[in-house]
């Protein structure tokens, strides 16, 4: 009988060490195979920087914080201000450039690193290696944040209702070696997919700070975001480029939002609505100058991202003492447009109706062909749109649910819409698995639990033919020991 046992146990422990190496996912990850056909330079639309590069000066560089004390002061202020931020790196992303800086992110939230239903912005700083502005400027902006918090009621209202991510440099090496693109010589706001052109489709030719980017958007939810950049002053929209590569107004499906966005920024700033080369300091991006490859297009395509480009100085290297008065140019606008994705637009939650769990279904605007769609942890979405209208059709969608419709007047006060989703048949009785990390369990599951049936089934038999087998045994040996002399009990 115990060498029974024995066996027994040691068949289950092979069964349970095959069940540990069955595979959890279905799917394979492979880089995208573009479609169609290109000349096959992948230098095209100005992704490496052949022309002679602008001389820059020590005299010019003075006062500027280098890549190793940007880094210092990220951390100092994560040290400073704990209780409303978080720095953070690598959890996500691989943030590690050619020359292997490290990108720090700063999240400014009175809930940093949590998933709340709350919208999110990110600021990018020095996308070009000459134009650090950007990267002193956001410095100013998290500093001025965490000494006014509980002080400020528009420091309070963006801490308390919204995380912010501040990224203050995504190209420390062209920063470190004083050019435009990154230590490849590659734009990197020439280096994104494009919606017109496949060119920068092979991922094999896309640069690090690029891929960490992209990664940063598909992990996070981020409702809008803006690029700051030098050279010019006026908030420029999208599109970038032309189907044809002309020059001309061509403007994206949300293009009422993104003007009132630009407009946000520039009218709060102190100079830029007064342009006289861009009427009320605003432009699309194609009306300017076309371009391809452009991170604000993919952002919006991709990500479901209102991504503006911020042109905040007129001359890119200005001298370090001009800082502090192109923050104070800057700070209202910057502060406004963050602030607009609470103060506008409908926000809401998706549920549905057989589970009342939340559901990340989309949000779609009749005449705007546009989806924005709800996270996975609470179904809540953040819709920009321009206020002052009348919006016919707001529609909830999601696959195995029937779509729900109502119309809205948005007034200049955003507003907030929930949907409940009623299931459409057998589909939508299927409950949303999630795990611990309240993230949405892919179809796939479901494949490899059917995939692998036929096991399961097998090692249920077996396991059932040794229950009976020992059974029988036990009860041969229990027959014998009932008919055999029995002791007497000892007393």
């Amino acid at each position: 009988m115990a060498i029974s046992r024995l066996l027994l146990h040691f068949i289950l422990l092979l069964l349970l060490r095959a069940f540990a190496l069955l595979p959890t996912q279905a799917a394979a990850r492979s880089g995208h195979n573009p479609s169609g056909t290109d000349d096959g330079n992948h230098g095209s639309f100005s992704r490496n920087l052949l022309e002679d590069k602008p001389r820059i000066t020590e005299e010019m560089v003075h006062g500027y914080m280098s890549n190793s004390e940007l880094e210092i002061a990220v951390h100092t202020f994560g040290s400073r201000c704990p209780n409303i931020s978080r720095i953070y790196s690598s959890k996500f992303v691989y943030w590690r450039t050619v020359l292997l800086f490290l990108q720090w992110v700063i999240e400014i939230s009175d809930k940093p690193g949590k998933k709340e239903a709350e919208p999110a912005f990110k600021f990018i700083g020095n996308v070009h290696g000459d134009e650090p502005v950007g990267r002193e400027i956001l410095m100013h902006l998290a500093n001025w944040l965490c000494d006014n918090y509980l002080k400020d009621p528009l420091a309070t209202l963006i801490v308390e209702n919204m995380h912010l991510h501040i990224l203050p440099t995504m190209n420390p090496d062209g920063f470190a070696l004083r050019w435009r693109g990154n230590a490849n010589n590659v734009d990197l706001n020439r280096d994104f997919p494009d919606q017109f052109f496949s060119v920068n489709n092979d991922i094999n030719y896309r640069q690090p700070e690029t891929r960490a980017i992209m990664n940063w958007v598909k992990q996070e939810h981020f409702t809008a975001s803006a690029s700051l950049h030098g050279g010019a002053l006026v908030a420029n929209y999208p599109w970038d480029g032309t189907r044809d590569k002309s020059k001309y107004y061509y403007g994206c499906p949300d293009d009422k939002a993104f003007q009132y966005m630009a407009s946000v920024y520039s009218q709060s700033h102190y100079n830029m609505s007064l342009s006289k080369e861009f009427e009320g300091g605003i432009t699309n991006g194609a009306f300017w100058y076309p371009i391809y490859g452009g991170m604000q297009d993919w952002n919006y395509i991709h990500g479901g991202c209102f991504e503006l480009t911020l042109e905040i100085s007129d001359t890119k290297w200005p001298k370090a003492a001009e800082l502090p008065v192109i923050w104070e140019h800057n700070r209202m606008s910057m502060l406004k447009i963050v602030a607009s994705l609470i103060k506008s637009g409908i926000h809401g939650r998706i549920f549905a109706a057989n589970t009342g769990r939340p559901i990340p279904g989309s949000v779609m605007i009749k005449g705007i062909d546009s989806k924005v769609r709800a996270s996975n942890t609470y179904g809540d979405y953040h819709r920009m749109l321009a206020p002052g209208e009348k919006y016919e059709a707001v529609v909830a969608s999601m696959e195995g649910f029937r779509p729900k419709a109502t119309h809205i007047v948005l007034e200049q006060e955003a507003v907030s819409l929930d949907f409940i989703l009623d299931p459409d048949g057998a589909d939508g009785q299927m409950e949303l698995l999630r795990n611990d990390c309240g993230c949405r369990c892919d179809n796939e599951l479901f494949h490899v639990l059917e995939a692998h049936l036929w096991l399961y089934l097998l090692v249920m038999f077996v396991l059932l033919t040794f229950y009976l087998l020992f059974k029988r045994r036990t009860a041969s040996r229990l027959l014998t020991y009932r008919h055999s002399p029995r002791r007497p009990i000892a007393v």
